[in-house]
């Protein structure tokens, strides 16, 4: 039986290169990237070239579709033509973050759904299925016409959660920063066995928050808040600021994709937040690294069983359980 084979682009590429170790710890033997490149001529057009046979073979496309979403999106459709122009038996992307997510549904006249679009592309290029964590809106399965898994973090955040304050965890409330995420932080909080708060807020134009009320008792309770994008972290750190003058002990945030763009790692250092754990479904700058309060939680053994079980055509959604992940998950990331 042939192997699994990965080939990465240059969007996240130490998650790749960590994804392809977990797999060698679980096949007990040597698994790499498939050596190839993926390069910028001089008018920033985007050239790849294979360096090993490829026919016959289950690839995998590790490239998340992160800033910049347009050139690491064209990097995974040109290396997805590249691997079925070179007779590759079936083609997986897997894309830790799905860029375009937000654009999912017509919010007024005359805009696009560029989720779609971005689906129709993928679908095009030759890719056969694709494997991804947290969409932004779990619908975007749908605007698909192949096979989609979407992984979720909650479990991982669960087990993080249940080490970090076990001895506190009666004392815990998990949030949703708006109405919309409501189902997500009701998820991790069913998990832990905590209670569940909304913080609701109303926009009075995109990227500004007008007024925020707390919907749920958070008054001397450690409250932890959950959302699956943290952009630039206005919401979020009034949505901390909110929860603490409605008497909150402590603050934490647990996001899945960390955009953080713009001013986002300053205002989260200077926030009231304890803590913010994300993800590297998009691999993490140098000054998201530097930041005192922002902790960074490992995917590639969640991805790199994702993997596994996409190409021996076992389970994936066992994956959603904390029982099978926390012996894949045990002894990696959670501090003593």
């Amino acid at each position: 039986m042939n192997e699994p084979k990965l080939i990465a682009g240059n969007a996240n590429r130490p998650l790749a290169k960590s994804i392809a170790r977990r797999m060698s710890l679980h096949r007990g033997r040597s698994v790499n990237l498939v050596d190839a490149r993926v390069e910028r001529f001089n008018d920033q057009e985007i050239f790849v070239e294979v360096f090993e046979n490829v026919r016959g073979e289950d690839m995998f496309i590790i490239q998340s579709t992160s800033n910049p979403a347009n050139d690491n999106l064209m990097e995974l459709l040109i290396i997805a033509d590249t691997l079925k122009r070179s007779s590759a038996a079936r083609t997986t992307a897997v894309i830790p973050y799905f860029g375009y997510a937000r654009q999912d549904r017509r919010t007024k006249a005359r805009t696009p759904i560029s989720a779609k679009l971005v689906a129709n592309l993928i679908t095009q290029s030759g890719i056969d299925r694709v494997l991804t964590l947290d969409l932004h809106a779990t619908q975007i399965q749908g605007f698909f016409d192949i096979p989609v898994d979407n992984l979720y973090a909650a479990p991982i955040f669960a087990l993080d959660v249940m080490h970090n304050f076990k001895d506190r965890l009666e004392n815990v409330t998990v949030v949703s920063p708006d109405v919309g995420g409501v189902a997500r932080a009701r998820e991790l909080a069913k998990r832990i066995g905590c209670a569940l708060a909304i913080v609701d807020k109303r926009r009075e134009k995109p990227g500004e928050v007008a007024e925020m009320t707390v919907i749920g008792e958070v008054a001397g309770k450690t409250c932890i808040i959950v959302d699956d994008i943290c952009d630039t972290a206005g919401t979020l750190c009034k949505a901390a600021e909110v929860l603490v003058e409605a008497g909150a002990v402590e603050v934490h945030s647990y996001i899945t994709h960390g955009v953080l763009s713009g001013p986002a790692v300053e205002r989260i250092t200077k926030s009231v937040m304890k803590s913010l754990v994300i993800t590297d479904s998009i691999a993490p700058t140098d000054p998201v690294t530097a930041a005192p309060n922002i902790r960074v939680v490992p995917t590639a053994p969640l991805f790199a069983q994702a993997i596994l079980n996409t190409w021996n055509g076992t389970s994936v959604s066992s994956l959603f359980d904390m029982e099978t992940l926390q012996p894949i998950y045990e002894g990696i990331y959670l501090p003593g």
